[in-house]
């Protein structure tokens, strides 16, 4: 168990419009997972990705493969 605090941060294009996620890529080390939470709640639940799963999201979003809408 780790008792190193997450350091949140919101990705620089973020552009500070309100529809962000913040990562916290220190734990990954110590837990071997990157917690995700929505920026608007801070104190709300965070989902911790497998580093592997984050990698593969982020390769998928530079990629083009989530824009849908």
């Amino acid at each position: 168990m780790t008792t190193e605090s997450p350091r949140w941060y919101t990705s620089s294009y973020s552009n500070n419009g309100g529809d962000c996620v913040q990562v916290a890529t220190n734990l990954v080390a110590s837990t071997g997972a990157i917690p995700v939470r929505d920026s608007k709640r801070p104190s709300g639940p965070a989902l911790g990705l497998r580093a592997d799963a984050y990698a593969a999201f982020v390769t998928g979003i530079k990629d083009g493969g989530f824009n849908t809408l």
